[in-house]
This record gives C-alpha cells, structure tokens and sequence, in this order.
C-alpha cells in the first residue's frame, strides 16, 4: 500500500507540474497577444465561442490550469492536508475546463485528448490517495487502539 502511494503521489506532482507550466506559459501568451498568433492559432478558432480573442480564456487558463495546478503540486509535495482532494478538485477542473472548450469551438484534437486524459489519471490518482490516507489512518487508529487495550489490561 505505501508503494502505491508513494508512486501515486509522484505520478500527481509530475502532472500537476506538467499541466501547471504548460497553462502557465499557454495562459501568458494568450494574454500578452490576445489575437492567438504567439500560440499558432488564430480567432477564428473562437468564432462558435462567445470570444472574440483569447484575452479571457488565456487569463482563466493562467490562473485554473497554470497556478491552482503548481499550487497543488507543491501543496502535494508538502503533504498538506486535504492535497489528495485537492489533486481531485484540479482533475475535476482540468476536465471541465476541456470539455467545455471542446463543445465551445466544435473541435476535439489530439491535444484535448492528452489533457482529458491527464484529467482522468489526476482524479484517480487523488481517489486512490485519499483512499491510502483513509487506510493509513484506519491502521494507526487500530494500532492506537490494541496498545491502549493491551497497556489497560497490563494495568489489572
């Protein structure tokens, strides 16, 4: 059980970080050139979509994918409380985030493909790590209790 944990807490910091930069630096060239044309793209990706340019996506992507992803990744990193749900929480997110954008421009790529994918392997990943914690605290609580009944009847 340890070894399942440690590994999926490795495997959510890898893809916390690696969707945390990449919205990051997807989010800072939306917003500093809202025409799209820093990223390869163009408006005309957005005409189904209520935008007009990339200035708001950009920002929400900054902010949703980029920071909230490296804020949980560290929080991850530090054994916060609460990160497993945390990690589920950006999964959840990341997931919206494409298919919302998937029903917006009328489009599913590749791209889209690989970071629903990174949507579904994050919230696993935070199911099966808050499930370790329920374990782990379940355990300890039976072993706090056996050596609490064991020293009670040593005191008879």
């Amino acid at each position: 059980m340890k070894k399942l944990f440690k590994i999926s807490r490795i495997l959510s910091i890898c893809l916390l970080l690696l969707t945390g930069i990449n919205g990051i630096i997807a989010g800072i060239l939306f917003i500093v050139d809202p025409t799209g044309k820093k990223m390869g793209m163009s408006t005309s990706y957005l005409s189904n979509s209520p935008f007009l340019n990339y200035l708001i996506p950009g920002i929400t992507l900054l902010i949703v994918n980029g920071l909230m992803n490296v804020i949980v990744a560290i929080l991850t990193i530090r054994k916060r409380k609460y990160y497993a749900s945390l990690i589920i929480v950006q999964g959840l997110l990341l997931s919206g985030w494409i298919i919302i954008q998937v029903i917006l421009v009328r489009d599913f790529n590749g791209l889209h493909f690989s970071m629903l994918s990174i949507s579904v392997a994050l919230i696993t990943l935070g199911v099966i790590l808050r499930g370790a914690f329920k374990s782990l605290d379940h355990n300890s609580n039976l072993h706090a209790n056996s050596n609490f009944y064991i020293h009670k009847t040593q005191d008879k």
